[in-house]
């Protein structure tokens, strides 16, 4: 990661990528994702797709600050297809991305080595072909106070630039705001120092 307060992802699921080597196919596709859930899913619409292929290869990895990651064979010899394709999304230095390779064996055998190659290969294709968009790491505060201190907390989130995710105005007002990570503790100590105005860290 570039500095503490941002990361690299896709924007899209990617176009689909096809690889040859030695007549074996190898198709590749690349997902943004949050959670393990969704990987199951994706791939049970790629073996649909591809109900002939004879492997679905692939790796994901998910967070910013805590890390979440693997890498699958597949039935691959050991460490020849998951792990080529987690290089690639390290060497993209990309996050919560699923990245899976599909293949269709050709007849000719390609060694540890060349399958290693191949599986590479076809990762670099498929995330050279997503479209890879940089996201700030946010946090949110709630901010709480009387109406008549409105124009006190407008006037601050309009100056630090700061986003409103969600208001309620009555007598009570509260509001939601979010800011990069890197600005969070300067936006805490400018809100917590002004009188009658509460801020805490929306959970």
């Amino acid at each position: 990661m570039k500095d503490n307060d941002s990361f690299k992802t896709i924007q899209n699921p990617s176009e689909e990528i096809l690889f040859k080597e030695k007549n074996s196919k190898f198709y590749g596709y690349a997902f943004p994702i949050l959670s393990e859930e969704e990987i199951k899913p994706l791939i049970e619409i790629l073996r649909k797709k591809h109900c002939n292929a004879g492997h679905f290869c692939y790796a994901f990895q998910i967070g910013t600050s805590q890390i979440i990651h693997r890498a699958n064979d597949d039935g691959e010899p050991s460490n020849s297809a998951g792990m080529p394709i987690y290089g690639q999304i390290q060497s993209f230095e990309l996050t919560n991305v699923l990245v899976v390779i599909v293949r269709y064996f050709g007849g000719t055998k390609l060694g540890v080595g060349g399958l290693i190659s191949a599986y590479k290969t076809a990762a670099q294709m498929t995330l050279q072909n997503a479209e890879i968009i940089e996201k700030t790491i946010n946090i949110h505060y709630l901010i709480t106070f009387d109406y008549k201190n409105m124009n006190k907390v407008m006037r601050i989130i309009k100056e630090k630039n700061l986003t409103i995710i969600f208001q309620k105005m009555e007598t009570n007002c509260v509001i939601e705001i979010a800011t990069r990570k890197s600005n969070a503790d300067l936006i805490h100590a400018t809100f917590k120092n002004l009188f009658e105005i509460e801020i805490n860290i929306k959970e």
